[in-house]
Order: structure tokens, then sequence, then C-alpha cells
């Protein structure tokens, strides 16, 4: 199928998606100031729409707020259904989770409204580095709920027209990442898009193994852990072509997209960023300027970075900002040579609420530590399930160790892991 009859029929079949991204790049038409003074105005306006419509914003902003005070995890967890809109229809509303990258799982409210305008965003980020709808991407993922039908990046009919693939990348061995290698060859996608140990891994293979990727490739999007600048110079060695880093998060995606010229854009038409000074760090709060089904505002990510001054050679108006340290993943290894994305160890723990914090430690191929702060322990059931998935999953003996604590530390950064690999 050539690329305009798939272009027609997935734009048929997303009409809101198509319509979202036709507004967000009439967006990048305007002036800096102009885009300043509509980012001002969004966020007083979901600042007075939050204190009218829902309950945890009522009481913590009053009906005309001076002082707007910072958003914490914990009190998503706690008040997570304060949070929904009073208006939202309950029969659309989806609960999604996050991947509890600082050791602290999170869920949150969402719709297919902001499905669709998530996903316009990942398109107008896409078309930074020279895409265009209809050209193929593949994706290289790890969440269950992500790659199953009907998820982000679900497999299912709708990805013929929408030339998009997705590789379920939660482990990999040698001849995983040689059969990998060998499908880039053959689908010849024009982006990859997904973890940065992921891609660099197999980017370090395909060196090793001196394969040669196809010309189609003009870009690799590195999202959800830290890229390092090592991890990029091998990808774009293995892969020929440009790597790009995408900040945000589930809960406030399509943050800031790095551009060609090399800097992180903040889209300041659908989140207004900040970075505040605490001690030594210099901490991101994010408010998104589009969910008014479960407004986050001043929503403290866990991440570090400030916002820049000055104009980009790329001629966008959008702000520019710099990452600091942020969340930080390790692959589990297993006895066969194999080795696990964090993503599987990441939603084992979906659906326990007792479970305040957690943290994996790989302390030898066939011994895991799970270190728990919980209100209540988990059952013996609990326990077995979640010793028998990993069994499943590293094919082989593993003996699980429970143990509740009363915290989990930090790094010297600050930062929390929530999987720790073997050294």
């Amino acid at each position: 199928m050539i690329r305009f009859p798939r272009y027609w029929l997935h734009r048929h079949r997303y009409p809101e998606r198509y319509a979202q991204l036709e507004t967000l790049l009439r967006n990048q038409a305007l002036s800096r100031e102009q885009l300043l003074l509509e980012q001002r105005a969004a966020f007083d306006d979901m600042l007075a729409f939050a204190a009218a419509n829902v309950p945890y914003y009522s009481q913590s902003l009053g009906a005309h707020p001076e002082v707007v005070p910072i958003l914490e995890k914990e009190a998503v967890r706690e008040r997570l259904q304060d949070l929904l809109a009073r208006d939202a229809d309950t029969g659309q509303v989806k609960l999604g989770h996050t991947g509890g990258s600082t050791g602290k799982p999170l869920a949150f409210w969402y719709d297919e409204a902001k499905h669709e305008l998530m996903r316009a965003g990942m398109m107008r980020g896409f078309m930074m580095s020279g895409w265009r709808p209809g050209q193929k991407v593949l994706n290289f993922w790890g969440a269950r709920q992500d790659v199953a039908a009907g998820g982000v990046f679900g497999s299912n009919w709708s990805d013929l027209i929408a030339a998009e693939k997705t590789i379920g990348a939660t482990e990999f061995s040698a001849a995983t990442l040689l059969a990998w290698a060998r499908f880039i060859q053959r689908y010849r996608p024009v982006l990859l898009y997904g973890y940065a140990s992921v891609l660099s891994e197999l980017a370090r293979f395909i060196l090793a193994e001196g394969l040669s990727m196809p010309g189609s490739l003009i870009g690799v999007y590195s999202t959800a852990e830290v890229l390092t600048e090592a991890q990029r110079e091998v990808m774009q060695r293995a892969y020929s072509c440009k790597v790009f880093n995408q900040y945000g998060c589930r809960e406030v995606p399509n943050i800031a997209w790095e551009c060609r010229h090399g800097n992180m854009h903040v889209f300041a038409d659908l989140v207004y960023l900040e970075s505040i000074r605490v001690e030594a760090e210099q901490q991101l709060l994010v408010t998104s300027l589009t969910n008014r089904l479960m407004p986050f505002i001043r929503y403290r990510l866990g991440d570090t970075g400030r916002l820049l001054n000055g104009e980009c050679a790329c001629g966008s108006a959008f702000p520019l900002m710099e990452m600091g340290l942020c969340r930080q993943n390790d692959l589990i290894r297993t006895r066969a040579g194999n080795s696990i994305h964090p993503g599987f160890f990441n939603h084992l723990l979906d659906g326990q609420a007792s479970i305040r914090q957690f943290q994996w430690i790989q302390r030898d191929l066939d011994r895991i530590e799970l270190n728990l702060v919980a209100s209540a322990p988990l059952s013996q059931a609990s326990q077995a399930a979640l010793s028998e998935k990993i069994r499943l999953k590293m094919a082989d003996q593993v003996t699980l160790e429970v143990n509740y604590v009363e915290d989990i530390p930090r790094t010297v950064s600050g930062k929390q892991r929530f999987v720790i690999g073997m050294d």
C-alpha cells in the first residue's frame, strides 16, 4: 500500500487525532510572545476550572487562588477520586497506571480524548525529525497495557494503515537482538521509538555483528529513560541517523521534544513547565493545559532540569529546556544470558493498593529481593503469584525475598531507583 492511500485511511480512522494535529501544527506558527501569552491564559483558565469543578482543587485552591500549591505524587495516590472532575462521564473514564519509575506506582484517570491528543502530540514531535504521517514507525516497548490490543501501541488491523508496528521489548537475548535487527532491515522504518536501554543494547549488537541498517531511517527517538551521551553515540553509529530525546510521562505526555539542532523544546501549547530550586537541584513542575478530566497543576515530576533562554536555529518559538537527572532503570539478567527490561517488574505490583513504595534488587542470577513500604503485607497468594510470574519470565528457579521496610533510601543524587540490577 502506497503512502497516500494509507494516510487517507488513517485520517478517516482517527479523525479527532488529525484534527488535534492540525491545531497543534498551526500553533507552531505563533511567535514566542503570542505563544507565552496564550500559555499563561490557558494556565489561568485551568486554575479557574479546577477550583470550580474538581473536589481536590476546590479545597486546595479556593475561588481566587493567590498561591498555587505543588501537587505531589503522594496526593495523587491518596486523593485519586477527588482529582476527577465532577462532571466526568464515568462511562468513558478509564484508569491508567504509571510505571512507578521512582519506586512508587501511581494511577490516573484518562479518556479517549486525552489519548487522541497524546497521539497527535507524538505525531507533531516526530515531525520535528522530518518524518511525515504515513511513514513507517517501529516501536520498541514493554508496558503490557500499551502493547495489548487497544493500548497505546497495541497491535490491531489499524496498524496496516498506520504504518506502525510494535515489538514487545521487555526481555532479549543475542538471538532476539538478531531477529530485531533483521526485522528492521526488512520493514525499513523511517523512525525507531522506544527505551534508551533497549535501543542502545540493540545498537551495540548491530555494531558488534557488523550489520547494516536500512537507509530509510532518519531518526531514533529515545523516551521513558535517561538518554546518556554514550548511548546516543553508539545508536547514531549503529543506525546511521540522528538520535532524538523526548520527555514526558504517562500522566502528562509530550512535555518536550528534541529538534534536529539538538535542543529540547517545551510544547508550551500543551504544558506549562517550571523549574524550581530545591537545595542543590532544579526540580521540574508541570501543569497540563489540556487535561480537564484530571487536572495536573504544578505537578512535581521527580525529575530535574532547567528552562533556558534564547532561540533555536530551527526557528521554533517553543521555549528551550535542559534535562538533568531523570528516572533511572536497570536491566535484570537471567542465567541463560537474557536481559529483562525493568518495565516487566515495573507493573507486577499494579493494583496492590497497600503498597506505598517498592524497589526490586537482583542479588544473584537466582535471587531477587523486593523491598516494600506498605500499609499491609502481601497475601500469601499474591506473593506466590509474583514468584511464579518471575520464574516464568526468567525461565529459571528464582528465589523471591520480600522485605517490609520503613523507608527505601535514595541515591546520592536524591533519586530512588525502582529496579537495581547486578553489577
